[in-house]
């Protein structure tokens, strides 16, 4: 018999693997794959055969089909709707419980993000949707790891209260590097500096912040980017100079966690710190090596669980009752 333990360790499996499907989508520039929402060229799947093939061309003629990145953005709808299924089925089985207030907040997540994913079809991949549905991914994820915590609830840990505290300007650190690296990903600028250690030579004199940070309302198509090259620069050098910042952040609050800690919450921050040092080195990698799929795609992945393991340690903090003060 399917129990609620396991539907929830099922949904956190499948929305890692959403989010590694999502990054392969976007980083094999399949995000229009398909040019309708939610089916494709009209059709529930991938049209494969001359005739369906000529009707869906004919519907779409300014985005002739392209088979492999049709299937790319389809597989992944159909495991993301797969999810939203799961969730739903969580929903229903908390009402028995009478405690919905998680269950109600995951399942009204991932209907708005059902409609990200339309709204980044029907925009033509406007960065702030595309931005948006990133963050929409990694906060589902880590709110399905936040219900499986309460269902499997680990020993309380005695924690200096100074930790609670700073645990919320860290999360926002995290939260907003997160957000630069949608940003970065979103508008095609992972490649806009390719050397080490911020940008080619000159680039404090290319800086152009207006145009980096701006809107950009108004196109009717946002695939590859509609930036400048300069302001494209400018959104990597502000990533890079947040990875940094990160780096050291949320480094140090994992190593004052892991000295004051015991037991889970002794494990979680030694896995942060873990994650923390993988994605860093990642993030080179990328610079490096000039964006290799695989790498890209493990960047996206780490991130996302780099974000759900600091918000377990932040439930596990605040269940605390008794905390020793500092």
């Amino acid at each position: 018999m399917i129990s609620l333990k396991r539907l929830v360790t099922s949904s956190v499996i499948l929305a890692m693997l959403v989010i590694l499907l999502g990054a392969y989508t976007r980083l094999t520039d399949a995000g229009l794959g398909c040019p309708d929402w939610p089916g494709c060229y009209g059709f529930l799947k991938v049209p494969q055969q001359a005739h369906h093939i000529e009707q869906a061309e004919a519907l779409f003629p300014e985005r002739p089909l392209e088979s492999h990145k049709a299937w790319n953005e389809m597989i992944h709808r159909y495991f993301a709707g797969t999810l939203g299924l799961l969730i739903l089925a969580i929903f229903l089985f908390s009402l028995k419980q009478k405690r919905v207030l998680l269950p109600s907040l995951l399942l009204a997540l991932v209907i708005f993000q059902a409609a990200l994913g339309m709204w980044t079809v029907t925009l033509a991949l406007h960065p702030v949707i595309v931005m948006a549905h990133l963050l929409g991914g990694f906060t589902l994820l880590s709110l399905l790891a936040l219900y499986w915590w309460q269902l499997h609830p680990a020993p309380v840990t005695v924690v200096k209260q100074s930790l609670k505290l700073l645990f919320w300007p860290v999360l926002l650190v995290l939260a907003a590097q997160v957000a630069l690296g949608g940003w970065t990903a979103a508008n095609y600028a992972a490649l806009a500096c390719i050397q080490l250690p911020v940008c080619e030579p000159g680039w404090t004199n290319q800086l152009n912040f207006d145009e980096a940070f701006s809107l950009h309302l108004g196109y009717d198509n946002y695939e590859y980017g509609v930036m400048s090259q300069s302001a494209r620069a400018t959104v990597h050098v502000m990533h890079r100079i947040g990875a940094v910042i990160t780096l050291v952040v949320v480094a140090a609050y994992a190593i004052a966690l892991w000295r004051s800690s015991s037991g889970v919450l002794k494990k979680l921050a030694l896995a942060v710190l873990a994650l923390l040092l993988l994605q860093f080195s990642l993030g080179l990698a990328n610079v490096v090596l000039h964006l290799p799929l695989g790498n890209a795609v493990a960047h996206n992945f780490v991130a996302a669980n780099l974000v759900m393991c600091l918000v377990v340690i932040g439930y596990q903090l605040h269940r605390n009752k008794e905390s020793a003060y500092a």
